[in-house]
């Protein structure tokens, strides 16, 4: 029996071209070999180049929508992780910005770091945060400067209590970086920050305004340059006033809410209390104002308090907390895209952004109780007065007597 041969050449099956458009197809089964999955993996199970599964991946350059759903879901069964080091070391960008924090129970670093997720999300990046608080020993740890370098194209730095020298880490890479609300030390690195001078003097010329002459203040710690700043405008108010705090007004907290609790109890228990408080942040404020409460006085009947801010608490206490309100999303952002900016330019440069802070006034300070009770003994007595002359207007006219 013969066989009939076809002169017709075989059809050969095309490979599709680069950016070809074609049905998404089932990512394969089999595993490879063991170790790290690269982009040459998945470009040969896909079909495609290596530059083709970069582009895919990094969302950059031009391919078309069904070879890169293809290739996405090629790498995610194959377990492709992105090596970021890898590329940092190349000269490419990660997309992702550090956060390096020393303390996380403040509410208000908690407000910065909120604000600024949102917006390096905004931007279409990713955001690690590193706890750099000092080790057992007290120590800091520049190790994680050169860690964090391989995985980020930009730091942000959460470090109010660092020395100058501590930052010098910092200023030696060449990665980019942004100090948040940094107050302590003359620094050449960029900083974005928010007033604390101008919001103390407002608060402080509020009570004397009221008639406060009896103004005490309560320190926050020393390490942060922010308590330094409130208590010069503090003070700068009450020399244009013609006074000077007296030694015994002025005490010393460390910003949490205990220390206001204590040094309430001491400044209420003087001879001569104070009539006005000033606590150089809510937290402390709140622990004096229960001091108040332990010693049976009211606020703002017997003592106004005024606190620094505005943390979401002082808004909901009664009375409800005048303070002096800061920006945190403002400045969260402010930071973000000034790193981008630096980012983007490729040169860091020593640029100090302040942003101006408000009074916010709600019901913890009035007049004090002596001018009160001035006034009260004032409107009495002006008010028997005019009742006396009311009553002498409205008598009755005597009849004039005859002579006789």
């Amino acid at each position: 029996m013969s066989t009939m041969k076809s002169n017709k050449p075989v059809p050969k099956s095309r490979a599709p071209r680069e950016g070809e458009a074609t049905a998404p197809a089932a990512p394969a089964a089999e595993p490879v070999a063991a170790g790290r999955i690269t982009v040459s993996d998945i470009a040969a199970r896909a079909g495609v180049s290596v530059m083709t599964v970069s582009r895919a991946l990094s969302g950059k350059g031009y391919v078309a929508e069904a070879t890169r759903e293809r290739v996405l879901a090629m790498a995610q069964a194959m377990g492709y992780v992105a090596n970021l080091g890898a590329k940092a070391l190349k000269g490419g960008r990660t997309h992702v910005l550090g956060l390096l924090v020393t303390d996380f129970e403040s509410p208000v670093v908690a407000a910065i770091i909120n604000a600024i997720s949102r917006v390096v999300k905004q931007a279409g990046m990713d955001l690690i945060i590193y706890d750099i608080a000092p080790n057992a020993g007290g120590q800091a740890r520049p190790e994680v400067v050169p860690l964090l370098s391989s995985l980020c194209d930009g730091l942000l730095l959460i470090l109010p209590g660092q020395h100058a020298e501590q930052l010098e880490h910092f200023q030696r890479t060449e990665l980019p970086v942004v100090l948040v609300n940094y107050w302590r030390a003359p620094t050449p690195l960029p900083v974005v920050r928010a007033d604390n001078y101008e919001g103390a003097y407002a608060l402080t010329r509020h009570l004397l305004d009221l008639g406060h002459r009896r103004i005490a203040f309560v320190r926050g710690t020393a390490y942060s340059g922010q308590s330094q700043e409130r208590e010069r405008g503090y003070a700068v108010a009450l020399a244009q006033a013609g006074l000077a705090p007296a030694p015994e007004l002025v005490v010393e907290g460390n910003f949490g809410q205990r220390s206001g609790f204590e040094q309430g109890l001491q400044l209420l228990d003087l001879a001569e209390p104070p009539t006005a408080v000033f606590c150089a942040n809510d937290l402390m404020a709140l622990g004096l104002l229960d001091a108040a409460r332990a010693r049976g006085l009211q606020v703002p009947k017997d003592l106004s308090l005024v606190g620094f801010d505005d943390i979401p608490a002082a808004a909901h206490t009664h009375p409800a907390l005048t303070t002096v309100q800061q920006d945190y999303e403002q400045l969260g952002g402010s930071a973000v895209r000034l790193l981008l900016q630096q980012i983007e330019a490729g040169v860091q440069r020593g640029i100090r952004v302040e942003l101006q802070s408000s009074l916010v006034i709600r019901e913890s300070t009035a007049v004090p109780p002596a001018a009160r009770a001035s006034r009260s003994a004032s409107s009495s007595s002006s008010s028997s007065s005019t009742a006396a002359a009311r009553k002498v207007a409205s008598a009755p006219a005597q009849p004039e007597r005859k002579k006789r």
